[in-house]
């Protein structure tokens, strides 16, 4: 009996307390000091990606005598580029100015799935690039399918950007809130039932947005290397004199070129990219923990900083073709043009595999 005295007493004096204040608003984006640092450094970055891009299209259209496929894939990753800097560098820009979106649910799925395109593109362009290479050096044979071959590639490449992002379409929508004000963003929120399948979702765009071309191009330029490593150790066991020649000239000369455009090419994407996507997974697997330690500001730095990477492709593609390309079209007028191609191919080296790596006229 004592015991229900008791619990009448509690349950009267929790009667008696004030009902629980409501739930805090959510809190609404803001156009903060750091998002205004991200929008200027992101139009900077536009209009350099816009302009070195479009100086290679222009450098590689100049010449419609000899149209190289070297030229056709840099080329297609000058306008993936293009692509990151007229529809996501903008994109992104605009609404951090707007904060929420004011396009409508149509451009929400339209930009979107565009946004996504171009992602791709730069990607599996980069990957076609890495395998052409490849091929040049482990079948120099087949340098006149090169072209066909890359025709075909090119094609899936830019056949699967679109269809990987087709799914945009459908995830994203516009959202309107009324409290604490009326607030309409572009979002997936909704989308998905519950929280693994969005994490699903995300994953399977990371795998084929980053891992699988970093692991492709990895493998393709691992494969490279060690296709000429083998070649100057048979060539060394030879006493040939032209062939000790060959060995010492030529194929170092080549080794180092092509080392370089490794190193260059997979730290690139690597380095621009990595810690952005690092910071992805970590919000998609641990989006409370990520909020109390990552501060708006490094997130907006990592995020330009693979932005950049639309920026150095134009620039580290253009150092092995660009200026020979200017050049060659500055002796066209002065009827040069064969004795700047010989000088060039010399300079790379007179076997069939620096021709077939880097005589791309």
């Amino acid at each position: 009996k004592s015991k229900e005295i008791f619990f009448i007493k509690v349950k009267s004096h929790a009667e008696d307390l004030p009902p629980p204040p409501p739930p805090p608003p959510p809190h609404l984006p803001r156009f903060t000091a750091a998002a205004q640092v991200r929008v200027t450094l992101t139009l900077l970055l536009c209009a350099l990606s816009a302009c070195c891009n479009l100086a290679v299209l222009y450098s590689a259209s100049r010449n419609h005598r000899k149209r190289s496929h070297v030229r056709l894939l840099i080329t297609n990753l000058a306008v993936a580029d293009l692509l990151v800097a007229f529809v996501v560098m903008p994109l992104d820009a605009v609404w951090n100015i707007t904060v929420q979106w004011l396009a409508g649910d149509l451009a929400c799925r339209t930009l979107m799935f565009l946004k996504l395109v171009a992602m791709y593109s730069c990607a599996f362009v980069t990957v076609v690039i890495s395998l052409d290479r490849q091929a040049a050096v482990l079948n120099p044979l087949s340098i006149n399918k090169a072209r066909k071959r890359n025709k075909v590639l090119l094609t899936v490449a830019w056949t699967m950007s679109v269809v990987l992002s087709i799914p945009q379409v459908f995830v994203f929508h516009v959202v309107v809130i009324d409290s604490p004000k009326r607030f309409i963003q572009c979002t997936t929120y909704g989308s998905f039932s519950s929280r693994w399948q969005e994490t699903l979702y995300n994953m399977l765009t990371f795998t084929f947005l980053f891992l699988l071309p970093l692991f492709i191009m990895i493998s393709c330029y691992s494969r490279i290397l060690f296709e000429i490593s083998k070649k100057m150790t048979e060539d060394s066991l030879l006493s040939n004199e032209v062939q000790l020649r060959r060995s010492k000239n030529n194929i170092p000369r080549a080794r180092m070129r092509t080392l370089k455009m490794t190193v260059v090419i997979v730290l690139s994407f690597m380095v621009c990219w990595t810690p952005y996507y690092m910071l992805g997974l970590w919000y998609w697997f641990c989006p409370a923990g990520l909020e109390e330690t990552v501060s708006q500001s490094l997130s907006h730095i990592l995020f330009i900083f693979g932005l950049l990477n639309a920026c150095l492709d134009p620039i580290i593609y253009g150092l092995f073709t660009i200026p020979l390309c200017m050049r060659h079209m500055y002796f066209v007028n002065l009827g040069l043009t064969d004795i700047l191609t010989h000088i060039k191919c010399i300079s790379s080296g007179s076997s069939k595999m620096s021709r077939d790596l880097f005589c791309v006229q």
